[in-house]
C-alpha cells in the first residue's frame, strides 16, 4: 500500500511533481523543457509511459513553460481549467484538453486527482491532492496564505510538497522592488517559511512521513536555512528540500494506517469524474 512521489523541479525557475503506483502516475505542472524532464525521470528510473496525465495548478510560465512540448510529444492528456488555459496563452491539441473543477475527484486509473482552490495571484489556481493505495499526497506549493482548504488537505496527507518560498528578513533586506516585495507576501502570492512551518506544526496528520520544502525564492531563501528550520521541528517526519537544478529521490509513500478525522470536511458537489486513457499510448 503505497505511491511513489518525486520533484522533478521546485522552485520559481520551473515546477514538476511526480506521484504514481506501480503502473500509473501524474504530473503536476510542467514548467521546465520537456527534455530536462525526460533527463531526469530517465536519471530517477522513472518511466513517462507511466505518466497518463498533467494536470496544470496556474498559468504562471514556471509551471507551464515545457507542457506543449511535453503534451505534445508523449500525447499526454492536460487537465486545465478554462480560465487558466485561457490566460497561458498557449495552444493545445483539441483532443488533449480536459476541463477539471474544484472538489471534484478526477479518476485515472487507481489514481483520484482532486483539486481545490487556493490564493494565489493567477486567473484559477488550485492545489491538489493525489489518492491511491490508501496514500494521499498533497503538491501544495504558490499560496499565498494558509486558507482553510490548504489546511484541510493538508492535515489528510501522508506525504506533501508543501511552499516554502522566502525568507522574511532576506526578502524585507533584499533587492527586489517593494511592489514585488509586497507581491510576494501579501497573501496571494507565497508562503514563507514560518507560515510554512506553522501549518506544519498546526495541522500535521499524524501519518505524515515526509515533507517536500518547494518552490524555495532563489534571492530570497537559503536551502541549508529551510532544512536546519525544519528538521528542528520535524518530530519524526523526512524533511527533503526540493531543488531547483535536479530531481529528488523517488520516496516510496506507505499509507500506515487510516488517517485520523478532524474537523475539516472535504464536500464534493459533483459526481467524481472518471478519466479512461488508452493503454498502448
Amino acid at each position: 500500500m503505497s505511491l511513489f512521489v518525486c520533484s522533478i523541479a521546485s522552485g520559481s525557475n520551473g515546477n514538476c511533481y511526480y506521484v504514481g503506483n506501480e503502473t500509473e502516475a501524474v504530473l503536476i505542472d510542467a514548467g521546465i523543457p520537456c527534455k530536462e524532464i525526460e533527463t531526469r525521470m530517465k536519471r530517477s528510473g522513472l518511466s513517462l509511459q507511466n505518466v497518463k496525465a498533467v494536470f496544470v495548478s496556474h498559468e504562471h510560465t514556471d509551471h507551464i513553460s515545457g507542457l506543449p512540448v511535453l503534451a505534445k510529444k508523449h500525447q499526454l492528456p492536460i487537465f486545465i481549467t478554462t480560465p487558466t488555459l485561457r490566460n497561458s496563452k498557449l495552444r493545445f491539441e483539441k483532443e488533449l484538453l480536459n476541463d477539471f473543477s474544484g472538489d471534484v475527484p478526477v479518476i485515472i486509473g487507481d489514481l483520484t486527482v482532486t483539486a481545490f482552490s487556493k490564493r494565489h495571484d493567477a486567473a484559477d489556481p488550485y492545489s491538489f491532492t493525489v489518492s491511491g493505495n490508501g496514500v494521499n499526497v498533497g503538491v501544495i506549493t504558490d499560496i499565498g496564505r494558509a486558507c482553510e482548504n490548504v489546511i484541510g488537505h493538508f492535515s489528510q496527507c501522508h506525504a506533501a510538497f508543501l511552499e516554502s518560498n522566502y525568507d522574511e528578513e532576506m526578502l524585507l533586506k533584499g533587492s527586489y522592488p517593494w511592489y514585488l516585495k509586497n507581491r510576494i507576501r501579501n497573501g496571494q502570492g507565497h508562503l514563507s517559511n514560518r507560515e510554512a512551518l506553522d501549518l506544519f506544526l498546526g495541522h500535521r496528520s499524524q501519518q505524515l512521513s515526509h515533507l517536500f520544502l518547494s518552490h524555495l525564492s532563489r534571492n530570497n531563501n537559503c536551502p541549508k536555512l529551510v532544512e536546519e528550520l525544519f528538521t528542528t521541528h520535524a518530530n519524526g517526519v523526512k524533511m527533503i528540500v526540493a531543488s531547483r537544478f535536479q530531481e529528488s529521490a523517488v520516496y516510496q509513500i506507505q499509507g500506515l494506517s487510516k488517517l485520523a478525522p478532524n474537523n475539516f470536511d472535504v464536500h464534493v458537489s459533483q459526481p467524481q469524474l472518471t478519466f479512461t486513457f488508452d493503454s498502448s499510448l
